[in-house]
């Protein structure tokens, strides 16, 4: 009964090439995390920004300290135009993951909107090289050459 019950709370993944399925538990921290990402992400996707923004914030509610969670919650809030909130939470999910490229795209962005173009050359400047911009790389690669033509262009108007 109890081997029965234990199956009934966990999921199978698809199995890939050469890989066997593992048996995750449905109430495991990290997937429930990513569902609630996902979900927010699919709300924004269909045009429901608040609903995006609501789902990560009751997550957040659980779990304050992801920086996952505070970096889709800034992404969301600049994609909203909400520029002020945007780069606290992108300055929040920095301080649990310095160099997180995803955070400091939002956070350079945020602050160009603003009109602080010195930090936020600042801020692109560090995500230009080392650690940064491995990160940025690896999750989303095709921002990359978008934050580089943002410093070109803030340092054109700095300087012009």
């Amino acid at each position: 009964m109890r081997a029965q019950s234990q199956s009934a709370k966990t999921t199978q993944r698809t199995p890939r090439e050469g890989h066997r399925p593992v048996a995750v538990p449905s109430n495991d921290p990290k997937m429930l995390l990513a569902r609630a990402r996902n979900a927010a992400f699919a709300e924004a996707t269909k045009g429901n920004l608040g609903g995006g923004l609501g789902l990560l914030y009751d997550a957040l509610q659980d779990e304050p300290m992801s920086h996952d969670l505070l970096s889709d919650m800034a992404a969301l809030l600049l994609a909203a135009g909400k520029l002020e909130h945007a780069a606290a939470y992108a300055e929040r999910a920095l301080q649990v993951t310095p160099l997180h490229g995803p955070s400091l795209y939002t956070l350079a962005f945020s602050l160009s909107g603003r009109g602080e173009v010195d930090r936020a050359i600042g801020v692109l400047t560090e995500l230009q090289h080392g650690l940064g911009r491995d990160s940025l790389q690896a999750e989303a690669p095709e921002l990359v050459p978008v934050a580089m033509i943002e410093l070109q262009r803030l340092n054109r108007v700095r300087n012009g």
